[in-house]
């Protein structure tokens, strides 16, 4: 039995690497796809690539994700982790499938808080790391904001007096850097997930 359980482990993680990938890493690539500056075909697969060699770059996310939401790696078992991904797995596609964009880090994380408190109690939780782990989630679109609203600042400071017909090749040239730059940062961020969870 336990063999069954671990093999279903493994497959919901990987499942719910793929419905990440659908739900949220054409996000990477939507706007260099349609203002042309890549054609579909070459920007889903450097999409891929992308997202592959961010997943391969480091452990640091699958770490946090595996190790500090619970005091100890024994309180979780199968039952939990599979709960938990069902969880995060019906959350991903139910906001998909009714378009209201939502965070599949927040899915995955609610999904093991949750399971974990249902079977161990609120004691289990390392009150530290999930303190952590929502204030990135929180701070994130934050800084985001913040950040954009500087380098838009910039911008319109250096270029806005310039034509839309000097500046726009450029820009385009530049937004597949930036398509470049956010499907790498999505494999190293949200493919790393999964890998914390089966591990």
């Amino acid at each position: 039995m336990p063999d069954v359980l671990i093999i279903t482990v493994v497959v919901l993680a990987l499942a719910f690497d793929y419905i990440n990938g659908f739900h949220d890493t054409a996000n990477a690539i939507a706007t260099s796809v349609s203002t042309r500056a890549l054609t579909p075909r070459f920007a889903v697969w450097m999409a891929a690539v992308l997202n592959f060699l961010g997943a391969m770059y480091s452990t640091g996310v699958a770490k946090t994700i595996g190790g500090d939401l619970v005091k100890s790696a024994q309180m979780v078992n199968e039952p939990i982790i599979i709960a938990a991904m069902i969880g995060a797995i019906f959350w991903n596609l139910l906001t998909w499938w009714m378009g209201i964009p939502s965070s599949s880090s927040h899915a995955l994380v609610g999904g093991v808080i949750g399971a974990v408190l249902v079977a161990k109690g609120v004691e289990a939780l390392k009150m530290a790391g999930i303190l952590k782990i929502v204030a990135a989630l929180v701070g994130s679109p934050l800084v985001a904001m913040l950040t954009g609203l500087l380098i838009m600042s910039i911008l319109f400071w250096i270029f806005g007096n310039k034509s839309p017909g000097r500046v726009n090749p450029k820009f385009k040239r530049l937004q597949i850097l930036t398509a470049a730059m956010m499907a790498f940062s999505h494999g190293s961020n949200d493919a790393q997930k999964a890998m914390g969870i089966i591990t």
